[in-house]
């Protein structure tokens, strides 16, 4: 338990910067008419992709209208 209560300052703000990634990624998908792939699959590697997925989302998976 000592070893969870140390690292907790490092883990919280990690935690806080994946789910606010994840709500403005999911956003940004639902407003969207384009994406590169459907957007069940983008869905998909936004919310299990951890931190990685909405970072792809936002670089590869946005079509500029």
């Amino acid at each position: 338990m000592e070893n969870v209560q140390q690292y907790l300052p490092l883990i919280i703000p990690l935690v806080l910067i994946q789910l606010v990634l994840m709500v403005v990624a999911l956003a940004d998908l639902r407003g969207r008419e384009k994406t590169r792939g459907p957007k069940w699959m983008w869905g998909c590697i936004i919310i299990l992709g951890e931190m990685i997925g909405p970072i792809a989302y936002f670089t590869v998976g946005r079509l500029e209208e």
